[in-house]
């Protein structure tokens, strides 16, 4: 039971960060950095702490109580994650949500999976799997064959977007918009390697997990894992991406002189806000529920393997719904397609995977 309400943890939570940048897409007349950075301020500063406080009513105690090595290691951690958040959503805006979100949270599988097992194989932690684990375990190897076979749905999602772009640049009946390949790449890389340090963010606060987890199971006996004792460590983490973000998007809206975007009468101004703060608070949403799923499968290489996996799903079907793929070639959709249920199939594989330990 703990592995199928892992999953199903795992899903909402891909679900929530695959969905967040569609309300953007519906804000009007206003920059990126003017909708980017409000949207942030939910994200990162004012949704985490009301979280915390709503499941963990003594997080604040934690925190203060936690070696300000840990605080500095996953802050740290944080401003490299938020460098990669940020350019995730500049490679969306060049890629689109699909094709942006497959190849970014492709990378970012793949290194926040097995990076943390190659250092717990020098320094060898109770309860940690170290890389040795994926090559010996019958377990640790179904999550391999998961893995590779979610990397094949990427490379799939990734040939569609090469293909869709010889269509459109072959097309005049289909408008490009700001759909650059080659910018977006470039950024989208970046991106996926900077963002799985949000996986080592959480592996550096886990002391503070730790502390919330074992003081819920000193009141709640013989009740299994605290399911929100990863709220805590979210706080620090995200103050690290509000960081890099907030830089980044003022250095934007002065050069940009985007801060009149909030005072713009002909933008429907509570309708942009109203859309940022949902944005903002359905990317938490990923964090809060990928917190839940870790609670009942561990935090490892399925745990992360399967959160970015349920994204990529989501993100894919995302781009079919608002028809970024809308005249594009027969092979180009077909290419797009399998990519998604071959993507399914590796969610498959790793949840068998947690049915073997």
């Amino acid at each position: 039971m703990n592995a199928i309400a892992g999953v199903l943890f795992h899903f909402i939570g891909g679900f929530a960060s695959g969905s967040f940048y569609v309300p953007y897409k519906k804000v009007k007349d206003w920059s990126w950095e003017s909708m980017w950075i409000l949207g942030g301020l939910f994200s990162w500063i004012i949704v985490p702490p009301i979280a915390a406080y709503l499941t963990i009513p003594n997080f604040w105690e934690i925190i203060k109580g936690t070696d300000s090595s840990i605080l500095g290691y996953t802050y740290l951690f944080g401003v490299l994650w938020g460098i990669g958040g940020l350019t995730y959503g500049l490679g969306v805006r060049y890629l689109g949500v699909s094709l942006g979100s497959s190849i970014i949270l492709g990378l970012s599988m793949v290194f926040g999976a097995l990076m943390p097992a190659i250092y717990y194989f020098f320094n060898q932690t109770p309860g940690k799997h170290s890389i040795d684990f994926f090559f010996t375990d019958p377990s640790g190897i179904t999550v391999m064959i998961g893995l590779l076979v979610c990397i094949i749905g990427i490379y799939l999602c990734g040939k569609a977007g090469m293909l869709k772009e010889k269509d459109l640049s072959g097309s005049t009946n289909v408008v490009k918009g700001e759909y650059n390949f080659g910018l977006g790449i470039t950024v989208a890389i970046v991106s996926g390697l900077l963002s799985a340090c949000f996986n080592f963010g959480i592996e550096a606060g886990k002391p503070m997990a730790d502390v919330a987890n074992n003081l819920w199971k000193a009141v709640n006996p013989n009740q299994g894992e605290f399911l929100y004792q990863n709220n805590v460590t979210y706080i620090i983490i995200l103050w690290g991406g509000f960081t890099t973000n907030f830089i980044w998007c003022l250095y934007l809206l002065i050069k940009n002189n985007s801060f009149s975007d909030y005072s713009n009468k002909k933008a429907p101004l509570g309708k942009n806000f109203l859309l940022c703060a949902l944005a903002g608070t359905t990317w938490y949403l990923q964090f809060f529920f990928y917190g839940m799923g870790e609670s009942r499968l561990g935090n490892g290489a399925s745990s992360w393997i399967l959160h970015m996996a349920f994204i990529i799903l989501i993100s894919n079907a995302w781009g079919v719904v608002l028809k970024e793929w809308k005249g594009v070639s027969k092979p180009t959709y077909r290419a797009i397609i399998s990519g998604i249920v071959i993507i399914i199939l590796s969610i498959c594989i790793v949840g068998f995977a947690k049915t073997l330990e």
